[in-house]
């Protein structure tokens, strides 16, 4: 059969020709464009390219800014600040997308980064980083100054200048970016590396020269503000000029106008405290001088009411003197009397008048032992009355002479004692305690089954 005729004369392309076209002609038509819109859903991967969307009232538009273009803004791109783009469009295949690839970005008028700054500034205050109890008090003449700015710029050398002018002080510079890519970054981690050294600084100025909102942008990143608020040193924000006022200021301890004046607010004018010092000295040396003359008026006046020391003395040497005349009498007449008293006591330690006494001693022992042997003698005999009658109140409570009187004891191989009839059933084996002995016996089961009550009219109790 023929082949069928074709319903028409199109050629076929595949997937791949039309998106390469697709993409021909948007590159083509769309070589370099300005797009101005507002970031939205902006993304940094690892990789370091960003990847975002412009959008306006009405559509979207992906966007992509390549790692080495991103660094060369003048601030940090993020979401809600509307910006102009310049790049070229382009197409994805692999999504079937077009995005435009940024080569330059810019904000959209100073408005948007002051919107920008009101909002950040807005959170940060409400965090409370910006509270005036949170700064800390600035030393009052620091001997070592750290300082946070550019090495090559005029700040560092207006700094130095100054403080050798002012104070002279040991002075650590931590050399950073003050502007473009990753200067945000750089100021974060040179205050924290102050406050982490083993002796940081009494003092820190992070500083840098004028420039435009988009030039300081950097002092108004969240990552440098939080390291200003966690510093543990007092912080002098000495950024831009006198009207320029970025977030770092309101978080600092302290704001300088300017570099110089940072350095200003740093430390005293050395020649004035000398010439302070020196005044205070000679106040002081007068003071002192006119002390001691007034102390030395005041012992004057008392040494005139003190009596002569040689009239104080005459009267000691004559009370002495008196004293030691009576001692010398007194001594013979001490030992006088002493000795009088030790003849007394010889003339009671003789012979006669101790055995006197020996023998009273011992007429009086005989009389107390006369005494002692009828209460004694009649004691034991009432201890042994009352024993006596303990022993037969104890035989007639044993129950070994109730045995003995005809009756018998019946307890279990255990040794308890039965007690009724129905223990006595329930046990198969027992033992019977009489007064001369005892002997095992076991229950028949007749007597088991004839259970009768004890007979009672002989007077005696009987068990079977």
């Amino acid at each position: 059969m023929p082949a069928p005729s074709p319903l028409h004369n199109q050629p076929d392309y595949s997937v791949t020709e039309i998106s390469n076209a697709l993409k021909r002609m948007v590159e083509g038509q769309f070589g370099l464009v300005r797009v101005r819109g507002e970031i939205s859903g902006l993304k940094r991967p690892a990789s370091g390219h960003i990847y975002l969307d412009l959008k306006d009232e009405k559509s979207v538009l992906k966007s992509i800014c390549w790692k080495g273009v991103s660094s060369r803004f003048g601030f940090k791109p993020e979401d809600g600040l509307e910006v102009i783009c310049t790049g070229k469009l382009t197409t994805y295949s692999a999504q079937s997308n077009y995005q435009l690839i940024i080569e330059q970005m810019e904000p959209a008028g100073v408005g948007a980064l002051m919107a920008l700054l009101e909002k950040r500034k807005a959170a940060l205050a409400a965090e409370g980083l910006f509270d005036a109890a949170r700064k800390k008090t600035l030393p009052f003449m620091p001997t070592t100054i750290g300082v946070v700015t550019s090495p090559t710029g005029a700040v560092i050398r207006d700094i130095l200048h100054r403080l050798s002018d002012r104070f002279p002080c040991h002075v650590l510079v931590w050399p950073v970016r003050v502007q473009g890519e990753g200067a945000a970054e750089e100021i974060a981690a040179a205050i924290a590396g102050f406050n982490s050294l083993n002796s940081p600084p009494d003092v820190m100025i992070v500083a840098r020269g004028g420039g435009s909102i988009e030039d300081l942008w950097c002092f108004n990143e969240e990552v440098v503000v939080r390291a200003v608020a966690n510093s543990t040193i007092p912080i002098i924000s000495a950024v831009g000029h006198e009207t320029d006022t970025t977030l770092i200021d309101y978080v600092s301890d302290h704001r300088a106008p300017t570099p110089t004046a940072a350095a200003e607010i740093a430390v005293p004018v050395r020649a004035e405290w000398l010439a302070t010092l020196d005044d205070w000295q000679h106040r002081m040396k007068q003071q002192l001088l006119r002390l001691f003359e007034f102390k030395s008026q005041h012992v004057q006046s008392l040494a005139r009411g003190l009596p002569i020391p040689s009239q104080l003395l005459a009267f000691a040497t004559q009370m002495l003197d008196g004293w030691s005349d009576r001692l010398s009498n007194a001594l013979p007449a001490c030992v006088a009397q002493h000795q009088q008293r030790l003849d007394r006591l010889a003339n009671t330690l003789k012979p006669q008048i101790i055995a006197r006494k020996l023998e009273a001693n011992h007429e009086k022992m005989t009389l107390i032992n006369q005494r002692l042997s009828p209460l004694i003698t009649r004691l034991l005999r009432d201890k042994q009355t009352a024993m006596e009658f303990q022993e037969k109140l104890f035989e007639s409570l044993n129950y070994r002479s109730v045995l003995k009187r005809g009756f018998a004891l019946i307890r279990e191989s255990s040794g308890k004692p039965i007690m009724s009839l129905t223990e006595l059933q329930s046990s198969p084996a027992f033992e019977i305690v009489l007064h001369d002995g005892s002997t095992q016996a076991t229950l028949s089961a007749t007597s088991k089954s004839s259970r009768k009550k004890p007979d009672t009219s002989s007077g005696q109790d009987s068990l079977f």
